[in-house]
């Protein structure tokens, strides 16, 4: 995709992250709804993490970022991931490109595995994840009740 570029995530990049954010998740796919007060407030949150941003066409049109699940050496070489992509960029690689470049950028850094979580409430996310190599490596079954629902929270990994 020749209008794509994958970049470390600027100060310049919260507002449309944010914008991003509020337009994604909803209660088919988190435990609670994500809401950020200002563009500022997003950055000192998602400051120190390994961040990437996809930028289709000019704008930001999707993230992910990479951070360690716990401070012990010993779990050193796993690194849970976030993402999100626009709407109107979803299907068109975007996510593959960012996932292709957090790998890069963990290897790099000696991690060995990528972990996530995702709710059953999302397959399209789950297929994805699937098709990018991802497998399901646990269930935490009745995790949340979304709108008085049991939803299962669902543990995806792939080793590097």
């Amino acid at each position: 995709m020749a209008n794509l570029e994958i970049r470390p995530m600027l100060a310049r990049d919260y507002e449309e992250l944010v914008e991003i954010e509020h337009l994604i998740w909803n209660e088919t796919n988190t435990p609670a709804r994500i809401h950020w007060p200002s563009a500022e407030a997003y950055g000192r949150q998602k400051a120190g993490e390994l961040q990437w941003v996809a930028v289709l066409d000019g704008k930001v049109a999707g993230y992910i970022n990479a951070h360690h699940k716990t401070k012990l050496e010993t779990n050193r070489h796993v690194y849970e991931i976030d993402m999100g992509v626009h709407p109107n960029a979803q299907r068109k690689g975007v996510g593959r490109a960012l996932l292709k470049e957090i790998e890069r950028v963990v290897r790099e850094r000696g991690g060995r595995k990528l972990s996530l979580r995702v709710l059953e409430t999302n397959p399209g996310a789950i297929a994805f994840y699937k098709s990018c190599g991802f497998q399901e490596e646990g269930r935490l079954v009745k995790e949340f009740i979304i709108n008085g629902r049991p939803v299962d929270d669902i543990l995806m990994s792939k080793f590097l």
